[in-house]
């Protein structure tokens, strides 16, 4: 009876240490630049993750999406996005975009835009809730 216990209790706790490995892993949004996606694309698979890059073309909108590509240390990525669009989204800036890869293209529903230390003194009512270090990105949705 004791030995079918401890068998009993190392399978449930295996199962759980299972199930808690497999959650926190698919929480998980991991971060690339451009040339770091392209380069893991295969890895990366239909997982979410977050890339960087600066928008490097004109946006063609069509309907509710909007087509761009972003660029990285001379690599390119055709993006596909749907949903809300920053107000400073535009060609030239740096952007975080969220989302995964569909194909040839990355899908975005995300977008967020990064600003330079001078932009956020000139601006500070729209760069609330900032984080202090100038490398990371805002969240520009909502601004």
């Amino acid at each position: 009876m004791n030995r079918r216990l401890w068998i009993a209790s190392a399978v449930i706790l295996g199962a759980l240490g299972f199930l808690v490995f497999q959650g926190l892993g698919n929480a998980t949004v991991f971060f690339k630049t451009a040339d770091e996606a392209v380069r893991d694309k295969a890895d990366l698979g239909t997982r979410r993750f977050r890339v960087e890059g600066t928008v490097a073309s004109d946006l063609v909108e069509r309907g509710d999406k909007v087509d761009f590509t972003i660029e990285n240390k001379g690599t390119r990525i055709d993006v596909v996005h749907q949903g809300n669009q920053p107000s400073t989204f535009k060609p030239g800036i740096p952007v975080v975009l969220e989302g995964r890869w569909e194909g040839s293209h990355y899908a975005s529903d995300r977008i967020m835009v990064r600003h330079t230390e001078s932009y956020r003194v000139k601006n500070p009512d729209r760069v609330k809730d900032y984080p202090t270090d100038s490398t990371t990105s805002g969240d520009a949705s909502n601004q």
